[in-house]
């Protein structure tokens, strides 16, 4: 049993004639540490599952949430749950497409205006705006999934 530098495992390189650094240096970025990759600490995920309560709060916010902050509220709540749990990643996606298509659905009522025909559209459109969000929010605060009637469906 051999206790020399002849002993050690040699270092691993990327390239065959890059030379391993001197003892004492540390290693460059993006090179394999001499233990290998460290291990995870046991216990930790990087995800945990979220609670009912957060569930339902965070879901009530994305439909909700518009009425302050517009589309940025079921797009902040969708790309931050979405993986940690199923029921706001549907939840989410289902605000941000309403959110986004009723925004379209103002647009083009706004423009209308100008044949008056918009006189009528753009009150129906934001009566309906704000019917279907209250429904939407009584539903997923029984955890129950909406789907929003007349939306078209970006992301899916």
């Amino acid at each position: 049993m051999s206790i020399g530098p002849e002993s050690q495992e040699p270092y691993e390189t990327s390239r065959p004639d890059q030379q391993p650094p001197a003892p004492g240096t540390p290693p460059e970025y993006g090179q394999p540490l001499r233990g290998g990759p460290a291990a995870p600490v046991s216990g930790y995920s990087p995800r945990p599952p979220m609670r009912p309560e957060d569930e339902k709060l965070w879901a009530i916010g994305a439909h909700l949430g518009p009425l302050v902050v517009g589309v940025l509220a079921p797009l902040v709540v969708w790309l931050v749950f979405r993986d940690r749990s199923g029921f706001l990643d549907r939840t989410g996606k289902e605000a941000l497409n309403m959110q986004i298509s009723y925004l379209l659905y103002f647009f083009a009522a706004g423009i209308s205006i100008f044949v008056f025909i918009g006189l009528l559209l753009l009150p129906l459109v934001g009566l309906a705006w704000l019917v279907l969000m209250i429904v939407a929010t009584v539903k997923v605060a029984n955890f129950e999934d909406f789907r929003y009637p007349v939306i078209i469906r970006f992301i899916s």
